[in-house]
């Protein structure tokens, strides 16, 4: 492979990487609106088109390995791949989540009389713009960018923290709310795993670019 044709390669197999970012980005806003309007139908395809997330980034994976295995990457180029690989195990991690809040809404079904705390849909919002951005990064090589996406997580998990804590206080004062109640603290919990993941691939970006961490500590323990 010359390497125009190696460089092309790089390059649709970013677009690929991007392309299993919106997957993952629809099956977040579906999980949401599903929970939300308690539509167990949306809930069912988020989760069954979870399926199509893993596949994609088992693809990917084949992909960088054959490009590894055959054809010798410079540093630059092994970062590149390595970070696609790393990047589609956040993204199908992210993907996970998302099918977690769609199982939460089957469970919680139609007829809950608890609203859904407004702080979930913004939490949403905010991991959903930190996805975008982390990838827009990526694709443009644009470190503050990235930086940005990293400050951007302290906001989620300020949020985080404050609907919990409404949470726990709205099952003292209502105790037969509290299994739903349990149900948005996993919805929370997922939410904030999502905006750890995108600060994640912001970080892989910073190594790429950098070929140096910058300090920033790894989010994937906390499962």
């Amino acid at each position: 492979m010359v390497r125009a044709d190696f460089d092309r390669s790089l390059e649709e197999l970013q677009a690929e990487l991007v392309g299993l970012g919106e997957m993952v980005e629809r099956a977040i806003i579906k999980s949401m609106d599903a929970l939300e309007r308690r539509d167990l139908a949306v809930a069912y395809e988020v989760v069954a088109e979870d399926d199509l997330i893993d596949a994609k980034r088992f693809e990917l994976e084949e992909k960088c390995i054959d490009l590894i295995a055959t054809q010798q990457p410079l540093a630059i180029d092994l970062r590149t791949l390595l970070a696609v690989l790393q990047i589609a195990v956040e993204l199908e991690r992210m993907g996970d989540y998302a099918e977690g809040i769609g199982k939460i809404c089957m469970i919680i079904g139609d007829d809950v009389p608890v609203e859904t705390p407004k702080e979930l849909p913004q939490m949403a919002d905010m991991g959903l713009t930190m996805l975008r951005r982390s990838l827009k990064s990526l694709v443009e090589r644009d470190t503050d960018l990235a930086n940005a996406v990293w400050d951007s997580d302290d906001d989620v998990d300020e949020l985080y923290d404050g609907v919990c804590r409404q949470i726990f206080l709205d099952m003292g004062q209502h105790p037969k709310t509290i299994e739903a109640a349990t149900h948005f603290l996993w919805v929370a919990h997922d939410l904030e795993r999502i905006a750890d993941r995108a600060t994640n691939i912001a970080e892989r970006v910073i190594f790429l670019v950098t070929g140096q961490s910058g300090g920033f500590g790894d989010h994937r323990e906390n499962e």
